[in-house]
């Protein structure tokens, strides 16, 4: 089992620190770490220190020693999903499960058929809570670079990205229109991938074309329809893999 993660400000150079507050207070109440187990701190971007327990002190105070500190680099391609807004709770869950397979950023999108619309005090909630289960959803992957959740976005401004990626793709399947397979696409070694998931209804012809306007090509993930909530992880998992992200290589099929 690796070590957990706990999330700071900016990480620390080499010696004693003391971790108090929320994180302090998982670590000592809810982990229950004790001397000499190790822990990961992290900002969440790249940064991190493995660090030993030396001592832990109430409920929410432990104090550790830093023993090295690292920085990942950004990983490339960069993925990054443009998830429709689904009904209710389903976003946080497409978050968490994105975040989990290795999604480096989200972009909330406000489809025209989407039935969940953010708009005023709603939308800044529904905002933080994904941005919220994002970090938590890092942390408990163990990873040390969380994705990044953008403002909400717009047809247009979506579309904006997508003619800025180095592959952009629409997960669509229409029978009258059969469309080409995800997992045969030719895909670059380095840059940015847009990848838009439409909602339960689907995404619409006008949506669609501006989006190819964009130069994003429709593309299916397989022969089943998975849903707005689900569909955003399929994809992640097949491009981490095609791309050697996973495996640390490079495929020589790209």
């Amino acid at each position: 089992m690796t070590a957990p993660v706990f999330v700071v400000d900016a990480v620390p150079g080499a010696g004693p620190y003391v971790l108090d507050g929320p994180e302090g207070r998982h670590a000592v109440s809810v982990k229950r770490l004790r001397a000499g187990e190790e822990l990961v701190l992290t900002d969440g971007r790249g940064a991190w220190a493995g660090c030993v327990v030396a001592s832990a002190e109430g409920k929410d105070r432990l104090t550790v020693d830093v023993r090295a500190v690292h920085d990942d680099p950004e990983p490339t391609p960069r993925i990054t999903v443009v998830q429709a807004l689904p009904k209710g709770d389903r976003g946080e869950l497409a978050v968490e499960i994105m975040t989990e397979t290795g999604v480096d950023a989200i972009v909330p999108w406000a489809a025209s058929r989407c039935v969940t619309q953010w708009r005023g005090e709603r939308g800044l909630k529904a905002l933080a809570k994904w941005r919220a289960t994002a970090r938590e959803a890092g942390k408990q992957s163990r990873r040390t670079r969380f994705p990044e959740v953008a403002d909400a976005m717009s047809t247009k401004q979506a579309a904006a990205l997508l003619a800025e990626a180095d592959f952009a793709a629409v997960l669509h399947e229409d029978r009258d229109h059969p469309s080409d397979a995800l997992a045969d696409a030719r895909l670059p070694v380095t840059g940015g991938i847009v990848l838009v998931v439409g909602p339960e209804g689907g995404v619409s012809p006008e949506e669609l074309a501006v989006f190819e306007a964009a130069g994003a090509k429709p593309y299916r993930l397989g022969p089943s329809v998975l849903r707005t909530s689900t569909a955003g992880t399929a994809a992640t998992a097949l491009l981490l893999g095609r791309t050697g992200r996973w495996s640390g290589t490079v495929p020589s099929d790209h």
